[in-house]
């Protein structure tokens, strides 16, 4: 897909968050032009299908005589969709993270590639005249938003963003198990369910996360789960083998080391329990995706995209 999604340079726009939406979104759809998916980004931007049997009041005769295709026009209070983007908001999620200089990789850390994914869907479910919220949770909720397509309410939401890349939150643990059952619990009507984090969690606390997300699934929710990962140091622990300091966000704790002497145990560790949250997604219907900062905005929007065509 050659278009503005390959240059990583988007991402130096940081918290100009409206930008970014707009660029990410319109160099994707200029990519569906070349792609499978031809013809679906009229219907995207501002158009739905005519179904036999409703008014014809409504259809765009100049789409007809370009396309040959009936397409209906879309009006601000028309909603077909409702979806709630969750984003994880610990102190982990401002890694990679430089304590000398906080400014350095402010716009290169996993929570600011989330802010600018999840600013980047909010941009297209607008388009789309879908309705959309925001919940930002660490170990408690944070931000909670009801779900509306208005500008306004577009703008109030990237704001929330921006200031927690600005802000970044340190020492911050994460509860996602509590936070999403919460969220469940919170949402009355079937909605699409967005979450970004970088959980990992302990063998013993694993379940706990699996009941959250059976909980939402159990509500007949639509669940997206995208795993964000720095993935070839946290995943993959490619570190050279020297001492380090590796000193953990979210408590502050410090341990010197030399990669080497972990490395395997730490990559079994990690890979069994991302087999595992692979495997009950799968089991529960949820998409899980891993979604490493170094790879772009496409996996998001693709991913999106199906489901988003799937549910229509």
């Amino acid at each position: 897909m050659s278009n503005i999604l390959e240059q990583q340079d988007i991402r130096a726009l940081g918290s100009n968050l409206e930008l970014l939406a707009r660029q990410v979104v319109e160099g994707f759809i200029v990519g569906m032009h070349r792609s499978p998916f031809h013809g679906f980004s009229v219907e995207f931007a501002e158009h739905r299908l005519y179904n036999p049997g409703e008014s014809t009041r409504n259809i765009d005769w100049k789409v007809y005589a370009r396309t040959d295709k009936l397409f209906v026009k879309r009006f601000e209070e028309e909603t077909n969709l409702r979806c709630q983007i969750v984003v994880d908001a610990s102190s982990t999620m401002y890694y990679p993270w430089d304590e000398k200089n906080p400014q350095k990789l402010k716009y290169l850390n996993k929570f600011c590639f989330a802010a600018q994914s999840a600013a980047a869907l909010m941009y297209a479910l607008k388009k789309q005249r879908d309705a959309f919220g925001l919940t930002l949770f660490d170990d408690e909720i944070r931000v909670s938003t009801n779900c509306k397509s208005t500008t306004q309410h577009y703008q109030q939401l990237l704001s929330f963003l921006a200031e927690r890349i600005e802000n970044p939150q340190l020492n911050r643990a994460t509860d996602l198990a509590g936070s999403l059952h919460q969220i469940a619990d919170a949402i009355h009507r079937r909605s699409l369910v967005i979450i970004f984090t970088d959980v990992m969690e302990r063998p013993e606390d694993a379940d706990k996360l699996f009941s959250a997300l059976q909980h939402l699934k159990h509500n007949k929710h639509e669940v997206i789960l995208f795993h964000v990962t720095d993935k070839a140091r946290e995943l993959d622990f490619e570190f050279e083998n020297r001492p380090y300091l590796f000193v953990d966000m979210e408590t502050g704790e410090q341990v010197r080391l030399q990669p080497g002497q972990v490395k395997e145990y730490y990559t079994q560790q990690v890979t069994a329990f991302t087999n595992q949250l692979r495997l009950r997604c799968l089991q529960y219907k949820i998409d899980f995706v891993e979604a490493d900062i170094n790879k772009g905005f496409v996996p998001i929007l693709q991913t999106w995209m199906v489901k988003r065509t799937r549910m229509g």
